[in-house]
């Protein structure tokens, strides 16, 4: 489905002209469309059916809580990273047998919280973490059920930022040391080793890597349950990509199919854990043109919305599609612009001499591809207050989380006593941004 497409000359979002939001929320501001994160959960689930298969929304993408609620609604589960994702999901309404806990640093209090609220399972990554779990397992008079994520070492030929299936990284337990740890973690009281899991990148566009790295996992699995390990589950994580620019992500069904031909044989339940490809097209970030400020060898779009905004771009080099709300004509003719914020650091970039239709201050333009690592990766940077959120439902809108006030920011904070509070009383008169 296209979620954001133009009518009447205006883009919109489902039935809601952005530029009605914006007169609304003001600017900058996410706003998320129902519709598509609803298709894209079902495209994902559908093309498993037949498998014995479990869906786990990765929540480090997005975890705004009306988003989980979607999502929730839909049947899927969450994999987390922390035990504040763990607690975002319960309250988003996902039971605790449908969590799967991941990540490469879980504190004992995390493992604590995971054991206490029963989890479907906890993927282990180190052999350190094995014995704080044994203790906390034991501790709690509990027998957890666990995954070893182990490392294939597999290319999974994306940005080197975002690779998590090398040797070289930090994540899982390489593959040739891992029998190792499952006979470890079954000698361990407290601990049930149930499952292999592995993940080896985000933003995949190719089968490939998935494939080499899911066939390595099925040998995997064969040799474990010949050493008298009863292995039936296995998470396959997640990382198919999404169309930012001109990438040809696989097909559902191809994903699907292969996963049937590579690992379909060992009769084990399945957990996949997508994140971008469920949110990343479900999103869009909208700003306003604050100048369009000629250099002597560029021209300049300085926008109301930052890196603190959207950092993938500065952070990954990453590209999204600029998108002016008013719809160009056919025949505009497309100027090279540098489409930048005002944070003062030259890496608030969003676009180096981008070809983009004739658009002015006051103009507002949107970027494409905004749901997924970028209002959860958002920051107050400058003392900007982040941007707010918005969730459309085909003619209604709703603001899902709002931009805080600069009191708001600030109210966490406090000034010790020997030096006293020579503001005390005085209120900020800079709204700071539009709305």
């Amino acid at each position: 489905m296209i979620p954001f497409d133009y009518r009447d000359g205006v883009l919109h979002a489902e039935d809601i002209a952005l530029s009605a939001i914006a007169d609304a929320v003001g600017t900058p501001v996410y706003v998320y469309s129902t519709a598509a994160l609803t298709a894209n959960y079902r495209a994902f689930a559908g093309a498993l059916e037949g498998l014995d298969a479990r869906v786990c929304y990765a929540m480090k993408a997005n975890s705004n809580a009306a988003v989980l609620a979607v999502l929730a609604g839909q049947g899927a589960g969450a994999d987390v990273v922390s035990a504040g994702e763990m607690a975002r999901a319960r309250l988003a309404g996902i039971p605790a047998e449908g969590i799967v806990f991941s990540g490469v640093g879980k504190t004992r209090e995390e493992l604590a919280a995971a054991v206490a609220e029963g989890v479907h399972q906890i993927n282990v990554e180190s052999l350190s973490e094995l014995d704080m779990l044994s203790a906390v397992a034991v501790e709690a008079g509990r027998a957890v059920p666990i995954a070893i994520r182990i490392n294939p070492d597999v290319d999974a030929r994306t940005h080197a930022k975002i690779t998590t299936g090398r040797k070289e990284n930090k994540f899982g337990i390489d593959i040739d040391d891992a029998p190792a740890a499952f006979a470890r973690a079954r000698d361990l009281p407290g601990l049930d080793p149930v499952g292999v899991a592995v993940h080896i990148g985000s933003q995949l566009t190719e089968l490939a890597p998935f494939r080499e790295a899911y066939a390595r996992v099925a040998d995997f699995v064969r040799a474990l349950r010949a050493d008298g390990f009863a292995i039936d589950r296995l998470d396959l994580g997640g990382g198919i990509g999404i169309v930012y620019r001109d990438e040809t992500p696989p097909a559902m069904d191809a994903y699907a199919a292969m996963v049937r031909e590579t690992v379909g044989d060992l009769g084990c339940r399945l957990t996949f854990e997508p994140g971008r490809v469920l949110v990343g097209n479900a999103g869009v970030l909208l700003a306003r043109v604050i100048h369009l400020k000629q250099g002597h060898t560029r021209r300049f779009l300085i926008l109301d919305a930052a890196m603190n905004d959207l950092l993938r771009p500065a952070l990954y080099e990453a590209w999204h599609a600029i998108r002016p709300v008013a719809e160009p004509p056919p025949d505009a003719e497309e100027v090279p612009c540098d489409v930048v914020g005002p944070v003062c650091e030259t890496g608030d970039t969003f676009a180096v001499q981008r070809p983009l239709p004739p658009i002015g201050a006051g103009d507002l333009v949107a970027f494409s591809g905004a749901g997924a690592y970028g209002a959860v990766m958002s920051s107050s940077y400058n003392s900007r207050p982040p941007a707010p959120e918005v969730l459309v439902d085909g003619n209604r809108f709703a603001v899902v989380r709002k931009r805080p006030t600069l009191m708001e920011m600030v109210a966490s904070e406090s000034v010790p006593d020997w030096l006293g509070n020579p503001v005390s009383g005085a209120a900020p008169t800079a709204a700071g941004r539009t709305g």
